[in-house]
């Protein structure tokens, strides 16, 4: 029985933490209060750097970064104690899963938050004013709350082969800029274009717009090459902030906010999957925010996709009754089994945030695993059986079902 506590309790706080908002107003209350604690650590730092305002203020500023590394040196304990509920962290097993956990790039940038100030405690004779610099890490926090800062790492990780082929280009165009300077200003210039190091001096600045001015071409050659390298500078520019931007905005439109295992926690469907197959799921779902009011489907329409709701409610609009689903439920399975058009309408009963599995994704989860199809369909079979057990269905719209005919879920 306190195992089971323990377990539940454990459970509680990792959808808390990394549920967020999705997890109520608990999750919404802990989440907007780190976020207002970062920022204003930020601040904190920032006003220090004032002598009118330090000297007066040092108390107060000593006791907000105290109470500030106290709750962020709890947070970070507590996210290290609960991270065995993550599936991936969890199948490998108590002590290695939260060392894996400890690994990862939130997760560092959260010890490196509080770090430097243990290390001025243990180590007061040293002179530690680099790590108390660290302390500005604490800004990088924030990227576990903003969905654009998240795709905007993951955009950089995905197009890192198209980033680096743009920064050897770069480099390539900064030896040929220089090499090419040096051979028409070196004798000229002896001193700013002497040796093709320092041409790519001039090289680089010109590439980059940057431009000092310190050093300039005096020749009629000499400037031929520099408006080559100047044009040549605004194409190689451009390549990296093209690539960034179209692949950030695709994901921007894809996700609107981040799908975490904390969210997929809150759906039954996926309590029992194997960590890798959720893992999957996981990177194929798109998340959207639905306004209240808003028709997620429409009866008759073809089947694109099936929806698990995060948070807020729908209303399915049946032949004979309207049925509510709530955080958890999942509807629109019955149509991708079988390809069927959708027989009821769903309404957005207030804002909602959903899981979309699309119709190609979803074939191509299923091919690949099997099981993972017939979990679907024994989740889909257990609540029609259970609506036809409870009469809450007439005896037309059980037929329909079972003939996969129509999609809907009853709260759990």
């Amino acid at each position: 029985m306190a195992v089971d506590k323990y377990a539940k309790l454990r459970r509680r706080i990792y959808l808390m933490l990394e549920g967020g908002p999705a997890h109520g107003t608990a999750g919404t209350l802990i989440e907007v209060f780190l976020i207002v604690l970062i920022l204003l650590n930020v601040v904190a730092f920032t006003l220090q750097s004032v002598p009118d305002i330090r000297k007066p203020f040092w108390f107060d500023f000593e006791v907000f970064e105290v109470f500030s590394v106290a709750v962020f040196s709890v947070e970070y304990l507590l996210r290290l104690w609960v991270s065995v509920e993550d599936p991936l962290v969890h199948e490998k097993g108590r002590w290695q899963g939260r060392l894996v956990a400890a690994l990862k790039p939130t997760m560092v940038i959260d010890f490196l938050a509080v770090a430097p100030v243990y290390f001025t405690v243990l180590f007061p004779v040293l002179d530690l004013r680099f790590l108390r610099l660290v302390r500005l890490i604490r800004l990088m926090k924030i990227a576990r709350y903003s969905p654009a800062l998240s795709t905007l790492g993951r955009v950089l990780m995905a197009e890192r082969r198209a980033l680096f082929g743009t920064f050897l280009l770069l480099a390539c165009a900064t030896v040929f800029a220089g090499a090419a300077m040096h051979a028409v200003e070196g004798a000229v210039q002896p001193k700013a274009f002497g040796t093709i190091p320092g041409a790519m001096w001039w090289a680089i600045t010109t590439l980059t717009t940057v431009g000092y001015g310190d050093e300039v071409p005096i020749t009629f050659w000499g400037r031929i090459v520099a408006g080559c390298t100047m044009v040549m500078g605004l194409g190689v520019l451009a390549l990296p902030v093209g690539i960034v931007a179209n692949g950030f905005m695709t994901s921007i439109h894809q996700r609107e906010f981040i799908v975490t295992f904390g969210m997929l926690a809150r759906v039954p469907l996926f309590k029992d999957l194997d960590a890798r197959v959720l893992s999957e799921v996981m990177n194929a779902l798109r998340s959207q925010s639905v306004a209240r009011g808003t028709l997620i489907s429409v009866k008759g329409a073809p089947a694109h996709a099936m929806y698990f709701i995060i948070s807020g409610e729908v209303e399915a609009e049946l032949p004979h009754r309207r049925v509510q689903f709530g955080p958890g439920d999942f509807f629109g399975e019955l149509a991708l089994l079988h390809e069927t058009h959708r027989r009821a309408t769903i309404t957005a009963l207030s804002h909602c945030r959903l899981l979309a599995l699309s119709a190609e994704d979803f074939t191509m989860l299923t091919r690949k695993h099997p099981h993972l199809r017939r979990h679907i369909e024994d989740a889909a079979k257990e609540h029609l059986r259970r609506y036809q057990s409870e009469g809450d269905l007439a005896s037309a719209e059980i037929s329909a079902a079972a003939e996969r005919r129509f999609e809907y879920r009853d709260d759990d």
